[in-house]
């Protein structure tokens, strides 16, 4: 079964840092590229960062460049998402996703590329 299991997530004040991961399976993880994407209560979701399959090209949305790293591990199947400085608009549910072709990448990204999706983390920064 191909599956995506994000974890990771949790309640945090401003300023502070958490990392999330997402552990694939069922799916050769080193030849997609994976992203990350949010959505907050209320709103559509939204592109936060992606990797390409080895790790080479990375791209990351306005709001969090400079404070979130993507980041990725082929021989533990598992991708990251280092979110630093984290501030109360970050707060929202955290997907991971994979597309649907293998070694490509779109930038920027058209989550109708992605075609697996895990089921969430949530991540709520205080104020």
């Amino acid at each position: 079964q191909v599956q995506l299991v994000e974890s990771g997530g949790g309640l945090v004040q401003a300023g502070d840092s958490l990392r999330l991961s997402c552990t694939a399976s069922g799916r050769a993880f080193s030849d997609y590229t994976m992203g990350w994407f949010r959505q907050a209560p209320g709103k559509e979701r939204d592109f936060v960062a992606l990797i390409s399959w080895l790790g080479g090209t990375t791209y990351y949305a306005d709001s969090v460049k400079g404070r979130f790293t993507i980041s990725r591990d082929n021989t533990e199947n598992t991708m990251y998402l280092q979110m630093n400085n984290l501030k109360p608009e970050d707060t929202a549910v955290y997907y991971c996703a994979s597309p649907s072709l293998p070694r490509s990448v779109t930038i920027p990204p058209e989550q109708t590329d992605f075609d697996l999706w895990g089921q969430g983390t949530q991540v709520t920064v205080s104020s």
